[in-house]
């Protein structure tokens, strides 16, 4: 299953890579906590990849670090991702750098370890991860990514998303493809100032604001237009009603509350 997410991802990358590259790219945001940990900064993660990013000559910064002038246009900056590939005696961690879309521009070769002790195999297999990072040679182009990137580049990374998407769905035999939720919701307006982006996890989605912070994660279910959501350590659900609406649902003091959130797949 893990060897055909990687096959995928390498081919999402190849189609993305014609869009843009990884030079084009202002910064990098560090989440505190990767899928496969328990805590923020847990065996010191985070502080790690933003040493490793600083050292193959990024600019990086936390996901809940305040962005300085310059940085607050989120789809002219990364977002890197850890992913473990589980296996027996051996820690294996990949790193993938995303565009604002959620789509990977990036994965590195396998960082692997032997060290049995968690802290230190974690910094060994991602000190080995990043030297593929290292050999991108990165430096700032100055090219707006933005603008670079056309509404037909868009459309045809989210395609092929769409597929890998799809396809790993179809290996898994249990999750009806996520990309139907694009074609059950209408656009939202891309103006409004409550508009959340979703970026895919391993699991489901998370959605992140302007800032760009994460506002809420989302777990997949059975159905497309139901996601076991998590807001603010209340946990609920998000679901896509008869209006076209996402709306967060959840039990407060005994009462349900239900709130209408905006969001773009």
């Amino acid at each position: 299953m893990m060897k055909i997410k990687f096959l995928l991802t390498a081919i999402l990358c190849s189609v993305a890579g014609f869009a843009q590259s990884v030079n084009d790219y202002k910064a990098v945001i560090i989440p505190l906590k990767y899928d496969f940990i328990k805590t923020d900064n847990q065996y010191r993660l985070a502080t790690l990849t933003k040493q490793n990013l600083v050292k193959a000559g990024f600019q990086g910064f936390y996901a809940n670090e305040q962005l300085p002038e310059g940085y607050t246009d989120r789809c002219q900056v990364l977002y890197i991702d850890v992913v473990r590939d589980n296996a027996f005696l051996v820690t294996k961690l990949i790193v993938q750098l995303k565009d604002c879309f959620g789509q990977v521009v990036f994965t590195s070769e396998v960082g692997k370890s032997r060290e049995k002790e968690y802290e230190v195999a974690y910094k060994e297999a991602l000190d080995n991860a990043f030297k593929s990072v290292y050999a991108l040679n990165y430096k700032y182009s100055g090219n707006p990514v933005a603008a670079a990137k056309t509404p037909a580049a868009v459309k045809t990374t989210a395609s092929v998303a769409a597929t890998t998407t799809a396809v790993n769905n179809t290996v898994a035999n249990n999750t009806p493809p996520a990309s139907q939720l694009a074609v059950a919701a209408p656009s939202p307006d891309l103006k409004d100032p409550n508009l959340l982006y979703a970026q895919p996890t391993e699991s489901g989605y998370q959605l992140i604001d302007k800032t760009p912070k994460v506002v809420m994660k989302l777990l997949k279910t059975s159905q497309t237009n139901v996601f076991i959501a998590i807001k603010d350590n209340v946990q609920g659900s998000l679901i896509l009603k008869d209006d076209g609406q996402w709306y967060f649902e959840s039990y407060q003091n005994d009462k349900l509350v239900s709130e209408k959130i905006v969001v773009k797949f």
